[in-house]
């Protein structure tokens, strides 16, 4: 089976984003699929509405998102996908540190935490959400999923919206099914329950 291109938009700050992530990372080693990290940014999303479904009124959400775009411009997606991994260790799992400690940890160099307050890369930032978003529109959140087959049309979706991450061939399980959904005809939205709290 040929190996898939699976392009992954993503808002560091999202706690339910990051275990999709992991859902994902578990893919990777069950399934012929290579993930290409990309970032997108609820605070650019949500920028011109009314209300602030992210209740973030000081912006807190742009630092993140900032940074990753420094890394994504300068270094590329394998990267981001490297600090993703320890980023979001620290960030959702109860461990917060200095981000100059998980830049290292990366194996990037530590002058990039002066992204978090910078708009250097804001178009970068924008240029990487609006080519995630104009797959699927700005009624969905984050993640963005985009695979990329060799032949036909690519696929793309919002979510899933997982509480706990499915380990080994329950990951590849739950992917199959994801693509399968996904790929009908007419296929728009589907739903489980109501949300639950998430379990690192």
């Amino acid at each position: 089976m040929p190996q898939l291109t699976v392009r992954f938009w993503f808002d560091p700050s999202c706690p339910y984003t990051w275990l999709v992530s992991r859902w994902m990372r578990e893919v990777e080693q069950v399934r012929p699929v290579r993930v290409v990290w990309q970032i997108m940014s609820l605070s650019i999303l949500n920028e011109d509405r009314d209300d602030d479904p992210e209740d973030d009124p000081d912006g807190f959400l742009w630092g993140p998102a900032r940074l990753f775009a420094a890394v994504q411009h300068q270094y590329g997606a394998e990267a981001v996908g490297r600090l993703y991994d320890r980023y979001g260790a620290m960030a959702h799992g109860g461990a917060w540190g200095p981000v100059e400690t998980v830049l290292t940890a990366a194996g990037l160099p530590t002058d990039l935490a002066t992204a978090w307050h910078s708009s250097e890369h804001d178009e970068v930032l924008r240029a990487s959400h609006t080519a995630g978003v104009s797959w699927i529109g700005d009624h969905v959140g984050t993640p963005i999923t985009l695979v990329e087959p060799e032949a036909g049309r690519p696929i793309v979706w919002f979510g899933p919206v997982l509480s706990r991450v499915p380990q080994g061939e329950a990951a590849g399980r739950l992917w199959d099914g994801t693509l399968l959904v996904a790929e009908a005809d007419g296929f728009h939205e589907l739903k489980g329950r109501h949300h639950e709290p998430p379990v690192w």
